[in-house]
């Protein structure tokens, strides 16, 4: 599953372009992989 059009998810949100990836950048790099350690830990508990 690839990731929404930075654009898309910048209209989305309702920010710029600039403003999305300033404020979100730490979530686009290894997302993912954080993501799935978060849902394997809420499917363990």
């Amino acid at each position: 599953m690839h990731p929404p059009p930075v654009p898309d998810v910048a209209e989305r949100a309702g920010h710029g372009m600039d403003v999305l990836l300033k404020v979100y950048a730490k979530c686009l790099d290894g997302g993912e992989e954080i993501a799935n350690r978060r849902i394997e830990g809420a499917l363990a508990a």
